[in-house]
C-alpha cells in the first residue's frame, strides 16, 4: 500500500471511530485550504467541506457548482490537513443511482473519507425526491463505498426541513429507510428544536449528524449529546460569519471613514503562522489495514 493510500486508510478509520464515542464531536466546515489549516490548528478531530461556503467564495449562489468544482476544492482541503475530511456531495451530481455511485468513487479518489448525499432535486417546484428513488440513490452510494479498500463513511441527508417542508414523521421515515439502505450516518438539516432532534435520534440506530450555527437553535454540544446526537456540523455558518465580518468592516469604512475593525483582525504574523503546513501523522501510529 502506498503512503498516500495508508494515510487515507488512517484518516478513514479515525473518522469512523469518532462516531463510536460516548460524546458527540464537532466537524467544522472549512471552505478552502486556508480555513482548513486554521481549523486543524485549533484542534478539531475532523473536517467537512461546505458546498454553500465554496459557492459564495466563487461569487455564486449555493447549488451552482459542478462535481469537479466540489472535488477540486476537496482535494485542496485534504492536502492542507492531516485530519479526516468528509464532503458535502450535494445530491450526488446526477439523476441516476450509477451517477451517484460514480460521485462516491471520485470523492474517494480525491482523498476524502466520507461524503453526504441529499434527497433534494434542485427543483423549486418539487424539491424533495420520492422516497423510493432517494433510497435507490443511497443504496448506490453505499454499494460504491463498500467496494473501496477503506471504510468510506456515507451520510444520507433528508432535506424536508431545509427545503421548507417541516414534516417530521416523513423525515424520520426517510432516515429509517436510508438506514436500512446502509447509510453510516443520518442527517436532517434544519431541525427546528430539541424535541425534533430527540425524536430523530431515538428513531434510528445509526449515528445522527445535526446542523448548528443558527441562533434559532441555541443548544450546546453537551445538550445535543444528551439528545442522542453523535456528530455536529455547522455547514456554511463559519463562511457566512466571515462574510459578516467583511460586511461590517466595509460598512464601517464606507459610512464612518474609520478602521476600528482592524482590532479584531488576526495579527499578520499569527495569520502567517496559521498557514504553516500541519505535521504529517506518525506512520507508526497508522491503523494497519
Amino acid at each position: 500500500m502506498s503512503q498516500s493510500a495508508t494515510d487515507q486508510y488512517r484518516r478513514a478509520v479515525t473518522f469512523h471511530k469518532l462516531h463510536e464515542g460516548p460524546d458527540p464531536f464537532v466537524v467544522p466546515n472549512p471552505w478552502d485550504a486556508g480555513t482548513a489549516r486554521v481549523l486543524t490548528g485549533l484542534g478539531f478531530p475532523a473536517l467537512a467541506t461546505t458546498g454553500a461556503g465554496l459557492a459564495h467564495t466563487c461569487g455564486l449562489p449555493d447549488g451552482s457548482l459542478t462535481r469537479e468544482n466540489i472535488l477540486d476544492n476537496a482535494r485542496s482541503i485534504v492536502a492542507a490537513t492531516t485530519l479526516p475530511v468528509t464532503a458535502d456531495l450535494e445530491s450526488g451530481f446526477g439523476d441516476t443511482p450509477e451517477e451517484v455511485a460514480e460521485t462516491i468513487r471520485r470523492a474517494a479518489a480525491a482523498g476524502l473519507v466520507g461524503g453526504s448525499i441529499e434527497d433534494s432535486t434542485g427543483r423549486a417546484d418539487d424539491p424533495v425526491r420520492p422516497l423510493e428513488e432517494a433510497v435507490e440513490r443511497v443504496a448506490a452510494a453505499v454499494a460504491a463505498a463498500r467496494e473501496l479498500d477503506f471504510p468510506f463513511t456515507v451520510t444520507a441527508r433528508a432535506e424536508n426541513f431545509f427545503q421548507g417542508r417541516p414534516d417530521l414523521p416523513d423525515t424520520i421515515r426517510r432516515l429509517k429507510a436510508y438506514e436500512e439502505a446502509g447509510a453510516d450516518v443520518l442527517y436532517a438539516p434544519a431541525l427546528p428544536d430539541a424535541d425534533a432532534i430527540r425524536a430523530v435520534c431515538s428513531s434510528v440506530e445509526r449515528p445522527v449528524n445535526v446542523l448548528m450555527g443558527s441562533p434559532a437553535l441555541p443548544l450546546t454540544v453537551a445538550e445535543l449529546g444528551a439528545l442522542g446526537v453523535r456528530r455536529i456540523s455547522v455547514g456554511s455558518a463559519l463562511s457566512r460569519a466571515a462574510l459578516g465580518a467583511v460586511v461590517r468592516a466595509a460598512t464601517e469604512i464606507r459610512d464612518l471613514g474609520t478602521f476600528r475593525f482592524g482590532a479584531e483582525a488576526v495579527p499578520y504574523p499569527d495569520a502567517n503562522a496559521m498557514m504553516a503546513p500541519a505535521r504529517p501523522a506518525d506512520p507508526e501510529s497508522d491503523p494497519a489495514p
